[in-house]
């Protein structure tokens, strides 16, 4: 009880409020309680197990946030994104076993990791096969400096850190979902199902979200339009009128990542707005700070990652940035009311 007590916030809350007023280009998500996680034994460790979470309404973005939002927040603020900086010897190390050697300083340039599909089939154990570390690239460039948005302006915006997703989040009056938030509004009201529109993958034949068809990495058969991001509202809307919540790109929640914060959620019994861990824990990266990620992407296959599903979760360095990773805010009744009336005492 005492390790509980320690690494998990308390679970508190007050009593869900009407949807007013409304906020634009947002999903009022009534309040309940509800299952978050599974017991589904082809599911990861850190989703499992199934507990019981009850929430108070909230507003959440009805799609991920596009690259034209995130230019007026840019044009804005003149905000600067993590993969547009110069990365900072003394910053990075804190993420690293102790004694790690320093990079030579010409390595330390601004960039973010992207996606390069490897020309002949290799081990799905080696990430580096198909990851990049490319200079220049950032979210006005997703390929790296010689690639632009042109086309692309109502796609999610990707090389978003969670700084960056956060900055936005403030700027636009809203906040990052929680990821017990995030995983109820997935399920679009759907109790314990596997996907965020039911048990099959693929009803009647439909693809219902932009994943990877074909083999992971080397063979995407683009079966269903899309080899990259998709226009944010390509596919079908949830329960709650929520496009692209599994699948497109990964999104920030506001937690940090505790691969044990289910099993100790359990243990509470019904937990009521939880807030998350206090800390990072995951003994896979013991020495990084990392944020919840939900809901998969476009790189999610059969065959590698299938995280194109509510329950899925897995931990991301606060200060990363890749190609397939965006976010979408939520807002609670009070900061929509103090939104709407700025002047209201």
């Amino acid at each position: 009880m005492l390790l509980l007590a320690t690494t998990l916030a308390r679970c508190t809350g007050e009593t869900t409020r009407p949807p007013q007023p409304t906020s634009d280009g947002m999903r009022w998500i009534p309040g309940g309680t509800f299952t978050m996680g599974t017991d589904d034994p082809e599911s990861y460790p850190a989703e499992r197990p199934a507990h019981r979470v009850q929430l108070d309404g909230f507003w959440i973005d009805t799609t991920e946030v596009t690259n034209e939002q995130f230019k007026s927040f840019v044009h804005a603020t003149g905000y600067i994104t993590m993969a547009e900086r110069r990365p900072q010897w003394e910053q990075l190390k804190q993420q690293l076993p102790p004694g790690t050697p320093p990079p030579p300083p010409s390595s330390l340039v601004a960039g973010s990791l992207v996606f390069v599909q490897p020309e002949q089939a290799v081990s799905t154990e080696d990430p580096a096969a198909w990851w990049r570390w490319t200079p220049g690239a950032d979210w006005k460039h997703p390929e790296g400096p010689r690639s632009d948005l042109d086309g692309r302006w109502n796609h999610p915006v990707v090389h978003i850190a969670w700084e960056d997703a956060n900055a936005y989040a403030k700027w636009a009056g809203k906040r990052l979902p929680t990821e017990a938030e995030w995983e109820f509004a997935a399920r679009g009201g759907l109790e314990g199902r596997r996907y965020a529109w039911g048990d099959d993958v693929m009803p009647a034949g439909k693809r219902m979200a932009n994943i990877w068809q074909g083999r992971f990495p080397e063979k995407n058969t683009g079966e269903d339009g899309f080899d990259h991001t998709a226009p944010v509202r390509s596919f079908p809307a949830n329960g709650y009128g929520l496009h692209d919540m599994t699948g497109n790109v990964w999104e920030w929640c506001s937690d940090w990542f505790d691969a044990s914060a289910h099993a100790a959620l359990a243990a509470d019994g019904v937990c009521r707005n939880p807030p998350g861990p206090v800390r990072s824990a995951n003994p896979e990266s013991p020495h990084a700070a990392q944020r919840v990620t939900k809901g998969g992407s476009f790189l999610c296959a059969e065959n590698y990652c299938r995280n194109y599903r509510p329950s899925a979760r897995r931990g991301t360095d606060w200060d990363t940035s890749l190609s397939h990773l965006g976010f979408r805010c939520a807002k609670s009744p009070d900061a929509a009311a103090k939104t709407a009336a700025p002047n209201a005492k």
